[in-house]
């Protein structure tokens, strides 16, 4: 009985440090992933350039998906005042303008089709510099072992 449950404690702590934050999920051109399906199989990669918000739909086999009749809205900044900047379309992705501010949530919600029911996909965008990794803490890369609160200010 004792070997059971020593090995039911160690079971559930690999598997709740596997669950952990572990830096965060990236897609094939390094960009945040973002899950917009319950079951892995729409996901949108996001990534910043030049103050612009680019999403590209992904697949299961993280390949990209052609812009049909899909929606994105997108709210952030202050929780109080949300703002929702304008989501167009270039090509196969969704555009939209960085808010201002260093770290702030943003809300997507993004529907298959303009009738379908949204899926909502959360996350905090924070442009300050891991210690760990070097990289934006929106983009960290790094394991459960370091910690996130000890951040270099963004590069100017």
């Amino acid at each position: 009985m004792k070997l059971f449950i020593l090995t039911f404690v160690l079971s559930l702590g690999l598997g709740l440090r596997a669950w952990g934050h572990g830096g965060v999920p990236l897609g094939p051109n390094g960009g945040r992933l973002l899950e917009f399906s319950k079951n892995h199989s729409v996901q949108g990669e996001l990534v910043l350039t030049n103050g612009v918000f680019r999403l590209t739909l992904l697949d299961a086999q993280k390949k990209p998906i052609a812009l049909k009749d899909q929606v994105l809205s997108v709210a952030g900044g202050d929780r109080s005042q949300p703002t929702k900047p304008v989501v167009t379309r270039d090509g196969n992705q969704f555009v939209f303008p960085a808010l201002a501010g260093k770290k702030y949530p943003l809300v997507f919600q993004f529907r298959e089709t303009a009738d379908a029911r949204p899926v909502t996909a959360r996350m905090t965008f924070d442009a300050s510099t891991c210690s760990g990794c070097d990289h934006a803490e929106w983009l960290c890369r790094c394991d459960d072992d370091h910690d996130h609160d000890e951040t270099k200010p963004a590069a100017k």
